[in-house]
């Protein structure tokens, strides 16, 4: 590791306990788990109620009997949903909770006669109300997609236990219907109908009532997600980005990932002067902060605190993704959070940069055959090309995106030719044919950030399937041969994941475990860019920046990991839309075409 900064930072000053779970919401929401899952236990298996558990799960909220499995599913049911809510101290999972224990207690002496459940709803009841003020945390952000989503969760959900629900009463059950009566028969109770299999005595009314259970459950919290209020996601004004643009001004040579804070897409909280700032986007209960803060550096604490206190009222998980070594230095002395190396980021000094010598054979080769293939490039700063020619450009780098799912977040500016950004640089790839294509000539694009101003970041690199191999490198070659006339004197081109552990996994001497580590890294570079990022960034013989990521607390990793890789669009859980419908939503301001994106750019 360069820079002398350990794998594993710890806090020099004070140590961040915000956003930390406490105990006892901890204990409430794995005492409700537990609850919900004996309740639907209870419910569901008819073996249950004869069992051992069974005396455990008399005194537990619910009851038994036709109504009473239908009671007692839908409160274990509503219960688990609400154990993830509590034990992120939000208020109103922790509302909902007070409202359902006691509905618990009063279906246990309603239909069971029992004081003792009585007595056990109201003791779990009891913490609830006595620790209320730790359950505090506001809402996230959302939107009524949710609502779409829970349905087809929900709808799954239920018509999966709805088949173990008819299909526990084997010696109860009248002949022997086949798999598709029992899902008629699911669908039909989850709309309170009868279905086509019957059962003798008391079970036909247990199994209805508990399809019917889930069906109300799956409509009363598809119509609640669908009709709460909205808390839409955060979303850059124009005076925040006005804001930011004049801090990148000032300060924007220190990080190359600076520019990408102006995506439309993040929120913005600034330090109490000002002078710094921390972009982030929520995403599934992680505030996920890129790059170093913005500003002066001396401002740097106040915004972190800011950003801090933000993940504390909403109890959400910081996190930051892909900041320098300097960034990771203050994060964790600020907030006590830890730091881990994530990979590298590779830069080339454009005066250092030559096509001569034996290193740089195949990428000299590579350029000289597409050349003579009659391929030329232009590289041009963005308010430098045509209205028109940028509307062919935006187009192009759309159809030409590998995936429906736009990508990027970390180190993508999400849009192309905005008026605002006419400091962006342009390198495009053109070839005459016989029989042009629908972009005339256009062939590749790469599109840069400012990077202060004397330097570039690498956004997004796009090429017509059907051009020669080496667009990539053709362009890349071609913009740090134009730098010295744009006054540019450094490039950040892509950022390696692991790069160390390719690097030092593949040398002689490498011991068993660094050899496994490569390993599955490179079993790993099936799905993702990872050994084949490394090696193409190698090719041009940058110097190797590493890059960090910070977090709370070991555990939260793979929650941060999950979250990364759905705001870099490598994961979709929204249910994807057809791209007409994409293009024809509006998006703030002057950026008409999202072109985030980038084929080559992992995070």
């Amino acid at each position: 590791m360069s820079g002398g900064v350990p794998s594993r930072t710890h806090s020099a000053r004070r140590v961040f306990r915000g956003p930390r779970p406490e105990a006892v919401p901890v204990l409430v929401a794995r005492a409700c788990a537990l609850v919900g899952v004996l309740d639907i236990a209870a419910g569901v298996f008819p073996r249950f109620r004869h069992s051992r558990m069974h005396t455990l799960a008399e005194v537990l909220p619910g009851s038994f009997g036709p109504f009473a499995a239908a009671l007692s599913l839908s409160a274990g049911i509503l219960l688990l949903l609400l154990a993830h809510g509590l034990r992120r101290c939000k208020r109103r999972a922790w509302r909902a909770a007070v409202a359902l224990l006691p509905a618990g207690a009063v279906g246990q002496f309603t239909y069971r006669h029992s004081i003792i459940g009585v007595v056990i709803s109201l003791l779990l009841l009891a913490p609830l109300l006595r620790h209320r003020d730790q359950f505090a945390a506001l809402p996230d952000p959302r939107s009524r997609w949710r609502a779409l989503a829970n349905f087809v969760l929900m709808g799954a959900g239920s018509l999966v236990l709805g088949l173990i629900i008819v299909s526990v009463h084997p010696n109860r059950m009248v002949g022997d219907p086949s798999l598709a009566d029992r899902i008629t028969h699911v669908l039909y109770g989850l709309f309170g109908f009868e279905g086509p299999v019957d059962y003798q005595g008391d079970t036909s009314w247990t199994v209805a009532f508990s399809l019917g259970a889930l069906g109300l459950i799956t409509a009363v919290t598809t119509i609640y997600l669908a009709f709460r209020p909205e808390h839409p996601a955060a979303r850059l004004t124009e005076d925040d980005e006005e804001r930011l643009r004049t801090l990148l001004d000032k300060h924007g040579r220190r990080d190359s990932l600076g520019h990408f804070a102006l995506r439309r897409d993040k929120a913005v909280v600034f330090s109490p002067s000002g002078k710094a700032a921390v972009t982030y986007r929520v995403v599934s209960g992680v505030m996920l902060a890129s790059g170093d803060p913005i500003g002066d550096v001396e401002a740097w604490p106040g915004a972190i605190e800011r950003f801090m206190d933000e993940a504390r009222a909403h109890s959400w998980t910081p996190a930051v993704m892909g900041c320098s070594e300097t960034g990771g230095e203050v994060w964790t002395r600020e907030t006590g959070l830890d730091a881990l190396e994530l990979g590298d980021e590779a830069v080339v000094d454009v005066a250092d940069f030559s096509l001569a010598g034996r290193a740089m054979r195949n990428v000299r080769q590579m350029v000289k055959r597409i050349e003579r293939a009659g391929y030329e490039t232009r590289v041009r700063r963005v308010r430098d090309v045509g209205e028109a020619e940028l509307e062919r450009i935006r187009q192009a780098a759309e159809d030409w995106r590998g995936t429906d799912t736009e990508r990027g977040f970390s180190m993508a500016l999400g849009r192309i030719g905005d008026g605002a950004d006419g400091d962006c640089l342009i390198a495009t790839a053109h070839k005459s044919d016989d029989q042009p294509g629908a972009y005339g000539d256009l062939k590749a694009i790469l599109h840069f950030v400012p990077w202060g101003e004397d330097g570039v970041s690498l956004d997004l690199m796009r090429r017509d399937r059907s051009a020669d191999p080496g667009m990539n490198e053709l362009l890349i070659v071609a913009a740090l041969q134009a730098a010295p006339k744009l006054a540019i004197t450094r490039v950040s081109l892509n950022f390696a994941m692991f790069r160390a552990a390719l690097a030092r996994g593949e040398k002689i001497g490498a011991g068993p475990v660094l050899r496994a580590w490569r390993g599955l890294l490179v079993f790993l570079s099936r799905w993702f860019q990872i050994e084949s990022l490394y090696k193409f960034n190698a090719k041009f013989q940058p110097r190797w920046e590493p890059r960090f990521v910070v977090y709370r607390a070991s555990a939260d990793l793979p929650r941060i990991g999950f979250a990364a890789m759905q705001a870099e669009g490598f994961v979709t859980l929204a249910l994807p839309l057809p791209r007409f419908l994409r293009r024809s939503k509006a998006v703030p301001r002057a950026c008409t075409h999202a072109v985030a994106e980038r084929d080559v750019r992992a995070a």
